[in-house]
């Protein structure tokens, strides 16, 4: 049987010494994050009957880790991630299961608030993960792409099946199972991550005292991650609600879990392959095509109103969000200064947590007050708007525009 060639990049990749071993840590660790929002819902409303309740706690929680998350990574980049990432993470396992002793023994509804926003201390496993491949790969951008494609399709395979996983375990046990079994997963994936020390980047003497949110180009490219946000947070809601206008509500989870499914193998294929030229080129093209592949759930809502087409549409739209948040995260790599990656790609997760809440907002409004199917052009717009900005981003990154000056030399162009 003939070799694929996708795929001898991440036999390389896999072959350097402790590769395997973080990794597989960083992806038991990093499970729970697809699987905490929506236990949380399941165990709230399941038991105090109140969605509305449910959605208040998930979004105290949202807007405690956008605040709280950037200042953990900075504490990992001055003192490294066992001394910091551990601690962090036993905090936010306690908050959980405080959330779920609070729910199950009927505490007051502000004990769920306080319970769930001390689980905000959740290092950025993805971040950190990346950090250890931009140190073993120091110099070796082709290598780093194809790292980086296959933390996105990570990201996408976690994100898809830690609901259903979350679904599962509340359903078929009991509806505090979903958040015990994360805070189990969590704990163990970073017990097992932290201890592989050889694989860990050094903490520097001197960390540079430019902030990344300071450094040429790293405005815009956060702005991308708000506005890439808005596309997935919109394109979720929006989803949830025209399954659950066609009466197959239960069917939506399936519907999303296709659009992850693609971006998941359109990364590995993407790392796979040779990158043309700068990310900064590259940018435009790739957000350009998730906007006009966004374009067809939004023609088969609007045209035939069918949820296996439309299932097909988001399938195919998937495609292209692997691509460009691959290549936003390159360029986040390259724009953050050196000492400072675990900063600079958490400040890039808040851009996307923020942006995933406007949309969320944003598409529930359209579809209560237009439709359903009119919901889907929220995320067209989002598109659209980070399509402008990487425009504007591209031609001031051009050898003519803003100096490169901040660049991280371990991944050249």
């Amino acid at each position: 049987m003939p070799r694929l060639p996708q795929l001898t990049p991440y036999r390389r990749l896999f072959g350097l010494p402790g590769a395997r071993a973080f990794t597989a840590g960083n992806l038991i660790a990093r499970l729970p994050m697809g699987m905490f929002s929506v236990s949380a819902v399941v165990m709230i409303a399941g038991t105090r009957g109140s969605y509305a309740l449910a959605g208040a706690v998930t979004a105290t929680g949202l807007a405690a880790t956008a605040v709280v998350a950037p200042w953990t990574a900075r504490l990992v980049d001055r003192h490294g991630q066992a001394r910091v990432a551990l601690p962090a993470t036993v905090i936010a396992v306690l908050g959980s299961l405080a959330l779920l002793l609070c729910v199950r023994h009927g505490a007051p509804d502000w004990t769920l608030f306080a319970s769930y926003a001390a689980t905000a201390t959740t290092p950025n496993t993805g971040g950190m993960s990346r950090a250890r491949w931009a140190y073993l790969l120091a110099g070796d951008a082709k290598a780093l792409h194809t790292a980086n494609s296959f933390e996105q399709a990570a990201d996408e395979f976690c994100f898809m099946l830690g609901p259903v996983l979350a679904a599962f375990l509340c359903g078929v046990f009991f509806p505090e199972a979903g958040t015990l079994v994360g805070a189990v997963l969590l704990l163990a994936g970073m017990l097992l991550f932290t201890t592989r020390r050889a694989t860990e980047p050094p903490v520097r003497a001197h960390i540079p005292a430019k902030a990344p949110l300071r450094a040429p180009g790293m405005p815009p490219l956060l702005t991308v991650c708000l506005a890439m946000g808005a596309v997935f947070g919109s394109t979720e809601v929006v989803t949830l609600a025209f399954a659950d206008r066609q009466g197959h509500r239960s069917a939506a989870g399936a519907v999303l879990a296709l659009q992850a499914a693609g971006s998941c193998a359109a990364g590995l294929l993407y790392g796979g392959a040779k990158p043309a030229g700068p990310a900064a080129s590259r940018l435009p093209w790739c957000v350009a095509a998730m906007t006009a592949l966004l374009t067809l759930p939004l023609l088969a809502a609007a045209l035939t109103g069918s949820l296996p087409l439309l299932a097909v549409a988001l399938l195919i739209a998937g495609v292209a969000t692997a691509p460009t948040m691959v290549t936003t995260m390159t360029l986040v790599q390259q724009r953050t200064p050196e000492g400072r990656l675990n900063e600079g790609m958490t400040l890039a997760v808040t851009g996307l947590l923020g942006g995933i809440a406007c949309g969320s907002a944003l598409g529930g409004w359209t579809v209560e007050h237009v439709s359903a199917a009119a919901g889907y052009g929220v995320p067209v717009t989002a598109a659209a708007v980070a399509l402008a900005v990487a425009l504007a981003l591209s031609l001031a990154l051009s050898p003519r525009g803003v100096s490169n000056r901040f660049t991280d030399q371990r991944t050249p162009h």
